[in-house]
């Protein structure tokens, strides 16, 4: 049961350190302006090593270096006790700096300085703390004066010399020489072991020939002692003649006794070694015996790391240059000889000092936020962890109500300011320590602006565009965007905002050029920024140079002809072989092309024109190929440019194996443009006939490849080579080559396990590819087991890529594993997966949600949280719904939609800041606990009320002319007031270029939306700022500027096309258009049928009947009476008729009219003079006007 609540509490610690990792810390900008203005406790920039070892003839020096604002103090102990410095003449300290300098010129014994030092780092806000640094003196002490009697050993005997260096510090570096200052030379049978004793494993009678003398050097004094020599006597039972030695036969025809192997170093069949983490590890076996034995290693219960592993001084020594966990068991040596073999165990443990898992870093903090310090190391054994505060245990420390230490944790909630501090954290076991500082800094700075001010960014039309804000402030500020200082913020759409303050813009069009504002808000105040956004068109070669040939002696000309914006100056450079060309003075160059006169064979490339702008730039390339002689077909001179190559051919197949093959081909042709790569494609008739894909690809100069294949497939291949003007056809195929099965070398891919109920876990996957399944019956077996249970495996096989384990508890941990087999056997094994079974709904809600400081758009909440194993799953948040419930301005109607907010917290007393609130409004809201699936019933309801704030732009604003020297504004009211509007304010200047007027100002009352601007200057341009006011303060500016007028009257535009009076008007002038139209057909047409006389001029009656069948009727009792209303002439006889076809040029003498009628026996014939004298009276005749209509 006690094993149960332990086990409880560290689950609940764990999820609890879990959740609290999604508060982030404010991380402060590098940026001159805030470091130099931001008060920072101290850091440890720069200290001595732990352990430090100093030549004893030089002074010493022991850094300790630190930054903060104000500007650290530092002081030192020794020994745990405060150390001096003034009382010491020896001892200086550099300025502004806590480096001890200690000189000896004027005397004093290095070693007297000898012990334990600590700095420490101090000003307003906190103090840091160094390692605890060892200061010791380098030592190399005499060896001491002995003499050695001469060793006497028979021949074929074991023997060890051994060296004892003299302890030094650091400990001497040993080896051996004789007399003549030679290095004694090992081998297997003669070596040094890592004690720095000689070994013999058997000795040679010429062993004798020569004095052995151990060397120590010691690295910091840089002297070499040696011992007195040794001095051999090897017994022999024959005479030893050492002219007649020879190194296959050592012995001569001298009969040496044989010995079994036997351990020379380590003693015994066991033995036991410990060794640090990441520390180096060497084990050793030396062993005696004639003939010289041969030594093996090997660990038990597994494999030597092959990649970890090597062997040294002739296989005698095991070395790992890095130790870890893993590496700990059993290892055996053993030696062997034809007599016999040994073995020697040797158990090694490795420990390790403490080392990071999560070192504690730096929090910058705003009043009120949540924070934590994470201190976890690891250890054998398990490190220990204490907590400090300004050097101080955590314990006698002043207590702080909003600090709470859980082991490795140091919890924050709701920081204040003033509760600025540097905590240390010190991890320790009996191997070593670490120490970390980390300071908590609570800030309240206003927002500012990082970047450059009013930044001028061009960018290239239809590009994705980025536009930086960089701001800082503490509390973190919100930030907002504006376009041309006018409409609400921007995100959302073509535009979207990062949390650092950039503003992407996801195709820059024409329309989105303009002034663009960035604003940072926060309780304490605000900053702006704004960037001006062109959009430019992009740089275009509209003619790129093309391939060309050209004859020895000849001209090459490549043109690039290029467009840009008319703004951007371009320039175009040219390149050959993607190196700068230089022109000299035989090639040359204008704005569009490239000219090579008299080519020759060094011309021949690959040429390149980059045209480059400010913003962008463009590449294209061509090839000039050089040719020996000219022709003038220009069939021939096409066929002589670059071209594809032709495909490779005669494919071939060699070298089969299991998993390979070689494939060999013959290059096709070229055709003038050197292959450079060979694309190898495969099609398998198992899963995908017919379908060619990418295998490989090689080199150009290559033809022979071997490629390496998937087991259990059918291939073909065919190969595609490659030039620089493209692609081959592809080859012929080339004939099948089936691989053998084998067990499958691939992990199942996506495995997890998730509960889609309550009482059961899903375990999924993704299936193997088919050119992974390398055999038929292809299957999968999992293992699940509960987590922590110590329960046996559980396992199914299946072919499908889901199993569901049904009868579970509610949100318990799995373990999970999967393995792929087929016909030849299984596959690797997965690694563990740990799976959850599913949640379900929580069984206690949120209680007590309370607000305790509100303001116009943000409220500080308060609850009291659930006892999260009553969550029933994963806890994912507090979710908080809340809702504009109404506005307190009088009949502005608003929204109750719902909103959520999620809190990440386990605090004991948590709460959160609930922002982006309407001002001025009435909210409601209530809290649930959510796990992935469910949430709980809903808290208590909670009602509050926002302040009043300062109100949105007006709805719009419109500027019109209305005369001459009159303009008129007009606008609407805010869609958000925020609070009562109080009136409007109107700021406007003139603006004539870059020059602006002074600023005037206009206040209105909240009911006035109109405003009439008298402009003493026709032809000036005004910019006006019009906010709405309430009684907390100016709303947000809408910018508009009048449009351009010239001296020309300008008034407001009507629509006159729906006015009566020019409807009336166009009515009239059309009316006398068809009249004019009319008159205009009736001239034209005199030429039609006239009436005839019967061979008599007689006048017409004014009315001629018509018969029925629509001829004429002349006969009338009043023939000899003159025509109504005609003209008579001068003697008073009526003028006959002078219109006839004749005179219109449409009839004569003897010809026809339209309908064929011969009339010329009726025409009356008129004298030329009295045609001509009466034209213009029968022109305006009613009588022909009424014949011509007839």
């Amino acid at each position: 049961m006690l094993w149960q609540d332990k086990h409880a509490a560290l689950t609940f610690m764990s999820l609890l350190l879990l959740l609290w990792q999604e508060a982030a810390p404010i991380e402060v900008p590098e940026d001159p302006k805030i470091q130099q203005d931001l008060k920072q406790p101290p850091t440890i920039m720069k200290q001595s090593v732990k352990n430090y070892i100093v030549d004893p003839r030089d002074n010493i020096i022991i850094e300790c270096e630190a930054k903060g604002n104000p500007v650290p103090t530092f002081s030192w102990r020794r020994n745990g006790k405060f150390f001096n410095i003034g009382k010491d003449p020896r001892v200086t300290m550099r300025k502004r700096s806590g480096t001890l300098e200690i000189g000896f010129r004027s005397g004093g014994r290095p070693e007297d300085y000898e012990g334990e030092y600590q700095c420490f780092a101090t000003n307003d806000f906190g103090v840091s703390l160094s390692n605890k640094i060892l200061l010791r003196v380098s030592k190399a002490p005499l060896w001491p004066k002995e003499v050695l009697e001469p060793v006497s050993v028979t021949e074929g005997s074991a023997l060890v010399l051994p060296c004892n260096p003299p302890p030094g510090l650091p400990p001497p570096f040993t080896f051996w020489m004789d007399s003549n200052m030679s290095p004694i030379p090992q081998d297997k049978r003669v070596s040094m072991g890592l004690n720095g004793d000689l070994y013999f494993s058997n000795v040679l009678a010429q062993d004798a020939n020569t004095d052995y003398s151990c060397k120590a050097r010691f690295l910091f004094t840089h002297t070499i002692q040696e011992k007195n020599p040794y001095k051999l006597k090897v017994q022999t039972k024959e005479p030893y003649n050492d002219t007649s030695y020879n190194a296959s036969e050592p012995h001569g025809d001298r009969k040496v006794a044989e010995s079994t192997p036997t351990f020379l170093s380590p003693s015994g069949s066991e033995s036991s070694k410990m060794v640090l983490r990441d520390e180096q590890l060497l084990l050793e076996c030396i062993a005696a015996g004639l003939p010289t034995p041969i030594i093996k290693w090997f660990k038990k219960g597994g494999e030597l790391p092959g990649q970890k592993v090597k062997f040294e001084n002739f296989n005698k020594t095991l070395k790992i240059v890095s130790v870890s966990e893993e590496d700990a068991g059993e290892y055996v040596c053993m030696a062997n000889n034809h007599l016999g073999t040994i073995r020697h165990s040797i158990f090694v443990q490795v420990k390790a000092a403490p080392y990071w898992l999560h070192k504690p870093s730096d929090q910058v903090l705003a009043p009120e936020e949540n924070g934590r310090l994470v201190c976890r190391a690891n250890g054998n054994p398990k490190p220990r962890i204490e907590w400090l505060v300004n050097g101080q245990p955590i314990e006698s420390s002043p207590t702080n109500p909003n600090r709470q230490v859980h082991g490795d944790t140091i919890m924050f909630h709701s920081v204040q300011i003033g509760s600025s501090a540097v905590y240390q954290c010190n991890a320790s076991n009996e191997h070593g320590y670490l120490l970390a500082n980390a300071f908590v800094n609570v800030l309240d700075l206003p927002p500012r602006m990082l970047g450059p001010k009013n930044q001028l960014i061009k960018v290239i039309k239809n590009n994705r565009t980025f536009l930086d804000c960089p701001f800082f402030g503490s509390p973190l500020p919100e930030l907002r965007w504006f376009k041309n200082g006018q409409g609400s913020g921007l995100d959302g759409g073509q535009y979207r905002v990062y949390i650092n303050g950039t503003l992407e813009i996801k195709r820059a069009r024409a329309e989105d050029e303009g002034t663009y504002t960035c604003v940072a808000s926060s309780i304490l105040g605000k900053a702006e920024n704004q960037v001006r956004l062109e959009v430019k068109e992009p740089t275009r070669i509209i003619q790129a140079p093309e391939h060309q040939s050209a004859t020895r002696g000849s001209a090459a000309r490549f043109t690039c002809r290029v467009t840009s914006d008319p703004s951007l100056p371009v320039s175009v450079t040219w390149m050959k072989d993607d190196k700068p060309l230089y022109l000299g003075w035989r090639l040359k160059k204008d704005d569009e092309s490239l000219s090579i006169p008299n080519v020759n064979e060094g011309d021949e490339g690959t040429y390149t024109c980059t045209a480059k702008s400010e913003i962008d730039q463009l590449s294209a390339s061509a090839r000039l190929t050089v040719l020996e002689v000219a022709t003038l077909n220009p069939s021939v001179s096409s066929a002589l440019l670059p071209a594809r190559p032709d495909p490779p051919m005669d494919l071939d197949l060699s070298d089969p194996a299991a998993r390979s093959v070689r494939l060999t081909w013959i290059p096709g042709k070229d055709h003038r443009s050197p292959i450079t790569e060979f694309l190898v494609q495969f099609e398998e008739d198992r899963w995908e006939p017919g379908r060619w894909q990418n295998l490989s690809s090689y080199p150009g100069d290559l033809n022979s490849v071997i490629l390496q294949l998937a087991p259990f497939v059918n291939y073909q291949f065919r190969v595609i080579a490659i030039n620089s003007v493209g692609q081959s056809d592809p080859s012929r195929p080339s004939p099948r080559y089936k691989t053998t099965g084998a067990a499958p070398d691939a992990i199942p891919k996506g495995l997890r396990g998730w509960g889609s109920r309550k009482d059961n876990m899903e375990i999924t996957w993704e299936p193997l590819l088919d050119l992974e399944r390398n055999g038929p019956n292809l299957h999968y077996v999992v293992w699940w087991r509960r987590k922590d249970a110590e329960e046996e495996w559980n396992n199914v096989t299946t072919v499908g890529t889901k199993h569901v384990v049904h009868n579970t508890e509610i949100y318990v941990p799995y373990e999970i594993k999967i393995q792929a087999r087929n016909e030849f056997g299984a596959g690797p094994e997965s690694n563990l997966v740990i799976g959850y079974s599913g949640e379900d709904k929580p069984t206690d809600a949120p209680t007590d949600l309370r607000v305790s400081k509100v303001d116009s758009t943000k409220a500080i909440l308060h609850w009291t949280p659930v006892d999260l194993n009553s969550v029933q799953g994963e806890f994912k948040e507090y979710r908080l719904y809340y809702w504009r419930e109404s506005s307190q301005v009088p009949g502005l109607v608003v929204s109750k939609e719902k909103k959520v907010k999620g809190f990440f917290t386990t605090m004991v007393k948590p709460s959160g800041m609930l922002s982006d609130l309407a001002p001025y409004s009435n909210y409601k809201m209530f809290m649930v606990v959510a796990n992935n699936r469910f949430e709980s019933q809903p808290s208590n309801t909670v009602a509050f009320t926002t302040k009043e704030g300062v109100p949105d732009a007006p709805r719009f604003f419109k500027i019109n002319r209305r005369s001459l020297d009159t303009i008129h504004l007009e606008w609407a009211k805010p869609l958000e007031p925020n609070g009562i509007l109080t009136g409007y304010q109107l700021k406007y200047q003139t603006v004539n270029g870059s020059k602006v007027g002074p600023f005037q100002l206009e206040t209105f009352f909240p009911n006035v939306t109109e405003f009439f601007l008298r402009v003493p200057d026709r032809s000036s341009r005004y910019k006006f700022f019009l906010s709405a006011l309430t009684q907390v303060g100016k709303g947000e500016d809408y910018a508009e500027e009048s449009p351009h007028f010239t001296n020309e009257a300008y008034i407001d535009q009507v629509d006159i096309a729906t006015q009566g009076w020019f409807i009336g008007l166009m009515c009239a002038i059309a009316l006398i258009i068809l009249i004019l139209l009319i008159v205009c057909f009736i001239k034209r047409s005199r030429g039609g049928k006239y009436p005839v006389r019967d061979k008599k001029d007689l006048p017409l009656d004014a009315v001629d009947q018509k018969d029925q069948d629509g001829s004429f009727d002349y006969h009338s009792d009043e023939d000899n009476k003159p025509l109504q209303g005609s003209q008579t002439s001068l003697d008073g006889n009526v003028k006959e008729s002078d219109d006839s076809l004749v005179d219109y040029g449409e009839g004569g003498d003897g010809q026809f009219n339209e309908d064929g009628s011969f009339i010329g026996q009726y025409t009356v014939k008129k004298d030329k003079d009295e045609t001509e004298g009466n034209e213009s009276s029968e022109a305006t005749s009613p009588v022909n006007a009424i014949y011509s209509l007839a």
